[in-house]
């Protein structure tokens, strides 16, 4: 896919883990960009790459009018945007904030109702894929709010990007997030409960990967996730921490809706028992020690 688009001056809140390589992609782009972030290596990170830094996320709204946001969860983007020297004290009538973050889809609608009463224009657009999907440009976005704002910016956030889906109104890209979280909570844990039986059922779980992967039981979570497991490498690419607040989010939601999770609720318990245990900064994957645990056995040697 050819991901030149008009170059624009774009604010970039927010230089974690995953907004760091995102940002860097638009600066790749030819994209002149203008960030903020709370720890200021984040910062220093991106103008060595070519971007501009600002002191706060007012300064940056004051200087673009289409703006980022790339932040933990929905009171960081309260904060950010709502905030004392937040966006909306600097934003231009006009202005497109396109929040990427990845929060509950009721904060999404609270802070675009906030933004509308200044005159500016947001759209949630949460991704997936973590960090290396990051890096190369091929995480998955998912989009809600006024399909005519999604249509502005999206050959902008294809430059981030391998797809960007329009689902609805606003809030809608977050409730997608969230299916998607619960997807691959439970499909991580199916993958480690299964290769758990296998080990001591006396199978190589190994094996067991080769055997099934071509097969219906074969997905993206687990070819990701697999070589991660039986290394029993669990450099974060997206944490235990986060991915408890996402399905938080998802429990919270679908109570407020009325859809009954169950699964989800179990998997959320794994996820704390972790938590507590001191890994909640491994990555996901790490709910394979939860079943190592219980069971008094590793999946795999490294």
């Amino acid at each position: 896919m050819n991901k030149e688009v008009f170059h624009v001056k774009i604010g970039f809140i927010g230089l974690g883990i995953m907004g760091r390589p995102m940002a860097k992609n638009l600066l790749k782009a030819g994209h002149e960009l203008v960030v903020y972030d709370v720890v200021r290596t984040n910062v220093e990170t991106l103008t060595a790459a070519g971007a501009t830094a600002a002191d706060s996320s007012r300064e940056v709204a004051q200087q673009c009018r289409v703006i980022i946001t790339m932040l933990p969860n929905s009171p960081h983007v309260k904060a950010a945007v709502l905030g004392e020297n937040g966006v909306l004290e600097g934003a231009q009538q006009g202005t497109i904030l396109v929040d990427m973050s990845s929060i509950a889809p009721l904060a999404s609608q609270e802070i675009c109702e906030a933004c509308a009463q200044k005159g500016v224009r947001m759209i949630d657009a949460p991704v997936s894929g973590g960090e290396p999907k990051a890096v190369d440009g091929t995480i998955a976005i998912m989009v809600g709010g006024d399909r005519a704002v999604y249509e502005e910016v999206k050959d902008l956030l294809l430059v981030m990007g391998s797809s960007a889906v329009w689902c609805g109104g606003i809030g809608a890209g977050n409730t997608t997030k969230l299916a998607n979280q619960v997807i691959v909570a439970l499909n991580i844990a199916a993958v480690s409960e299964a290769y758990l039986l296998a080990k001591k059922a006396g199978v190589d779980p190994r094996l067991v990967f080769e055997a099934i992967r071509g097969g219906l039981a074969g997905s993206t979570v687990m070819e990701a996730k697999t070589p991660m497991i039986l290394s029993r490498d669990f450099k974060p690419g997206f944490r235990i921490d986060l991915h408890i607040k996402d399905l938080a989010n998802a429990l919270e939601t679908g109570h407020s809706v009325g859809a009954p999770l169950p699964l989800t609720a179990s998997v959320m318990e794994m996820l704390q028992t972790l938590h507590a245990d001191g890994c909640g900064s491994d990555d996901h994957s790490g709910i394979a020690k939860y079943y190592e645990k219980v069971a008094g056995a590793q999946i795999a040697e490294p």
